[in-house]
C-alpha cells in the first residue's frame, strides 16, 4: 500500500505516522506563565537535534487555531524544562496529558513536586531523574493546505543538564537498568527498553 500524502485524510496520516515512527522519547515539558502558574505536559514529538551546542526540539499541535498552554508560555518567556519520563513517573505523566485550563497547575494535578531550576524560571519535576533547562533559540509554524498554522516546532538550547547520580556510570555513561526510560507508541501504548542488542559500526 502506498499513500499520497496530498490525498490522504490528516487523521489517517496521524495514525500511520504515530504507528510507524516508534518508539518516540517523551519530553515532559514544564513551563511557567506570566502569573507564575506552572504548566506541565508531555510531548512525544520530541528529540535531540544537536550536541554542540546541545539542543532539543519538540512540536505541538494547534487545534482550532489555538496554542496549547505550553507553547503560549514558551513564546512568552523563551524558557522551558524538559523532564524525561521513566517507569516510575509514567502514570503522573499521563495525568498531565489532560486538556485543562491555563489556571490549573499540572504539578498539583499529578501530585509531583516542583523544584527550582538554576538558569530558568520554569520548575523541574523532582521525581524525574533527568532535567534539561532550556532557552528557546528558534521556532516556526507549520501550515496546512489552507494556510492555517496547525503546529509549531520549537528548538531549545540546553543550558544546564541535571542527571541523577543514581543512573550515572563511570565515564559519563548512563545505567539503563536504573534509568528505565519510557517511550511512546501509537494510541494508548507505551514501551520500555525491552531486549537490547549491539552492532558495531563498520
Amino acid at each position: 500500500m502506498q499513500y499520497n500524502t496530498q490525498d490522504t485524510d490528516p487523521s489517517v496520516l496521524y495514525k500511520l505516522l504515530t504507528g510507524t515512527i516508534i518508539p518516540r522519547p517523551i519530553g515532559w515539558i514544564s513551563t511557567i506563565d506570566a502569573k507564575g502558574i506552572n504548566n506541565l505536559a508531555p510531548f512525544s514529538y520530541f528529540n535531540m537535534v544537536s550536541s554542540d551546542p546541545p539542543c532539543v526540539v519538540f512540536s505541538t499541535r494547534r487545534d482550532n487555531n489555538t496554542n496549547k498552554d505550553t507553547l503560549n508560555n514558551v513564546l512568552e518567556t523563551n524558557e522551558f524544562v524538559v523532564n524525561l519520563v521513566t517507569e516510575d513517573v509514567v502514570e503522573q505523566m499521563n495525568t498531565t496529558s489532560q486538556n485543562v485550563g491555563p489556571e490549573i497547575d499540572e504539578f498539583e494535578l499529578a501530585n509531583v513536586t516542583p523544584i527550582d531550576s538554576n538558569s530558568v524560571k520554569s520548575k523541574r519535576v523532582k521525581e524525574s531523574v533527568v532535567h534539561f533547562e532550556c532557552k528557546m533559540i528558534h521556532h516556526y509554524f507549520i501550515k496546512d493546505k489552507e494556510g492555517n498554522e496547525t503546529a509549531c516546532v520549537v528548538i531549545g538550547e540546553i543550558l544546564i543538564m541535571h542527571i541523577d547520580d543514581a543512573i550515572l556510570l563511570e565515564n559519563n555513561k548512563i545505567n539503563l537498568d536504573k534509568y528505565k526510560p519510557v517511550a511512546r507508541l501509537a494510541g494508548s501504548n507505551y514501551a520500555t527498553l525491552g531486549e537490547l542488542f549491539s552492532i558495531k559500526r563498520n
